[in-house]
């Protein structure tokens, strides 16, 4: 068998920024979320340039995937997206003053999480069934006196009946 040598053991750690900035690994990663937030801090100042600052940490930024011109926010609620609707020009100039080409702004709403959403159950507060209800014991007495005394069903709903006590 052949197997591959064995690395040197002569490597010197390296720190962890040292990974991140490689650009082969992580490097890339940490580009996009530095560019990001460069981003999110130049929108901070357009919109508090506008008297919108209060928006702020309720707007997602992106650039759209084909190009770095057209800048992608993403809200929550329906008026915030129809007042960035109504001070765009004004914002893609304050952005434009601050050093980011913006040809356009796309403004979308985020996917609301369903407010019907059940919980789950504690398993401490459900309980187990003890016994059959007023019907079930019904039917199944009605069903043992429609049996035959030496059959096996007739038995086995006997115990059912037994066992099954309120």
């Amino acid at each position: 068998m052949n197997f591959a040598p064995k690395s040197s053991r002569n490597h010197v750690a390296h720190e962890w920024l040292d990974y991140l900035r490689d650009s082969e690994g992580l490097g890339g990663i940490l580009a996009k979320t530095e560019d990001l937030a460069k981003l999110k801090a130049t929108l901070q100042l357009a919109l508090n340039e506008l008297d919108l600052g209060h928006l702020d940490s309720k707007i997602e930024a992106g650039w759209r995937s084909q190009g770095q011109n057209e800048l992608f926010l993403l809200v929550g609620s329906a008026s915030i997206a129809s007042r960035l609707q109504q001070i765009l020009p004004s914002l893609i100039n304050e952005l434009r003053k601050r050093g980011y080409p913006c040809n356009g702004i796309k403004v979308r709403l985020k996917p609301a999480t369903s407010s019907w959403d059940v919980p789950a159950r504690d398993s401490e507060k459900t309980s187990k069934p003890r016994g059959l209800n007023a019907v079930a014991r019904s039917s199944w007495q009605d069903l043992l006196e429609k049996l035959p005394g030496d059959s096996e069903l007739r038995k086995a709903v006997e115990r059912l009946l037994q066992s099954k006590t309120r």
